[in-house]
């Protein structure tokens, strides 16, 4: 969420950046908020001549039952009761008036960074560079799920009957692999200076529209029946929620930590969810990161973070590129993002494996994210990336280590995650 104040002093230049999302449908927003605002802050202003007045006129009031001019002093009351009638209209005008600005201002999308390109969607996102060489081995590369039936290492029918698509059951080594994938995911944070955290599963509806778009929302939250709570999406929403309404002292940030949580997605939308397949799910498990920093660090940070992740996939020997996302591609709150793509033998092309996002002070704003500075307090900035995600870095893992036998290479940075074990074969 922007700025009221920029947004009315800046008018076109949040018009403009409307356009640069391919949103035009929301550029009325901005002349509405602007005349809600206006009337909002004319209220106020009555609202505060009135009360002024009122607390003048109960001095002359005293005064006047003091010299037992008593005529006179109920005259004054007839007339302070009938400001404080018009002090509660204007109160509750106010208080309607804010709630509809609040509720546009959360849709107007926030300022994109200069440097984003512009386009219309994910099919104009720019790749920034490649790391590692992309290979296609001499021998047939099998679907992700048939690599891991042929090692007993999942279970989709059975996760169907349970709980439907979207699910599974992970065995055997594949489900010893996943867990070592956060584990080494998890320790290679701690190596990189972070904190280490396990947060709540669930949020209250604050935090979510704290910390996402409606549009988001709605196509990925499942809400729990009968109380004001969510399952999250990723451990990003509660691990900036942690922070709602504080005051974090300058000195205290940077504030760097890496989460482990499961998550939980409808998938509701174009894409879909997979018949027989892990990449798009209703339920995974990942490592995230979070930053909240000065704002004048937010893109240090921001290039920090995306290459932790590009670190992590190169340290298994996984080919990875990395995607500026372009403007149409943005979430409303985000400022800029780049995605990290792991390259697939079987498809040859790369695919999302994570996301860094900065959202400037977007989230802070909504959440009161403060920092108490020597030139007094402002909004913190926030970003967030993905450390692993193992359905899809199992994915990966596997296209890119599998042996002509079938059998699948274990990288040597998981090898001691995994017993000391160097390959996962079929018994």
């Amino acid at each position: 969420m922007i700025d009221l104040k920029f947004l009315r002093e800046n008018p076109e230049i949040v018009k403009e950046n409307i356009r640069k999302k391919f949103q035009d449908h929301k550029l009325g927003l901005v002349d509405e908020v602007i005349a809600l605002d206006l009337e909002n802050r004319n209220a106020k202003q009555e609202a505060d001549n009135l009360r002024y007045e009122r607390n003048t006129i109960s001095k002359q009031i005293g005064a006047l039952m003091s010299q037992g001019k008593k005529d006179e002093a109920e005259e004054l009351k007839k007339k302070v009761v009938e400001q404080s009638d018009r002090l509660k209209a204007l109160e509750e005008k106010e208080a309607e008036l804010s709630r509809k600005i609040t509720e546009i201002m959360m849709v107007i999308p926030n300022i994109i960074d200069p440097s984003v390109p512009i386009g219309k969607d994910d099919s104009e996102n720019v790749e920034l560079m490649r790391f590692g060489d992309p290979v296609v081995p001499d021998f047939e590369i099998p679907y992700h799920i048939d690599i891991m039936e042929n090692l007993n290492g999942i279970d989709l029918d059975s996760a169907r009957k349970v709980a439907g698509n979207g699910f599974y059951y992970l065995m055997g080594d594949i489900a010893r692999l996943h867990s070592a994938v956060l584990a080494y995911a998890r320790d290679f944070m701690i190596d990189k200076g972070f904190t280490y955290c396990v947060p709540p599963f669930m949020i209250r509806s604050e935090v979510v529209t704290g910390v996402m778009s409606f549009a988001e929302m709605d196509a990925m939250m499942y809400k729990i029946e009968g109380e004001d709570l969510y399952l999250i999406g990723t451990s990003e929403h509660s691990m900036i929620g942690k922070f709602i309404d504080t005051i974090i002292p300058e000195e205290a940030l940077p504030q760097t930590l890496t989460s482990y949580s499961p998550c939980f997605r409808k998938e509701k939308g174009a894409h879909g969810l997979e018949e027989r397949g892990v990449y798009r799910i209703h339920q995974f498990e990942k490592q995230e990161m979070i930053v909240i920093c000065k704002p004048e660090e937010s893109m240090e940070w921001f290039e920090k973070l995306w290459r932790y992740t590009v670190d992590i996939f190169r340290s298994m020997d996984i080919p990875v590129r990395a995607l500026e996302c372009c403007s149409g591609d943005l979430a409303d709150l985000k400022v800029k993002s780049v995605d990290v793509e792991a390259w697939s033998p079987r498809q040859q092309k790369y695919f999302e494996v994570g996301s860094c996002s900065n959202l400037g002070d977007a989230q802070a704003r909504r959440l009161k994210i403060r920092v108490a500075g020597e030139n007094g307090k402002y909004f913190a900035h926030t970003l967030n990336n993905t450390v692993a995600a193992p359905p899809r870095m199992l994915i990966a893992l596997l296209e890119n280590n599998l042996n002509p036998d079938g059998s699948v290479r274990i990288p040597k940075v998981l090898q001691p995650y995994m017993g000391g074990k160097t390959v996962i074969a079929r018994k």
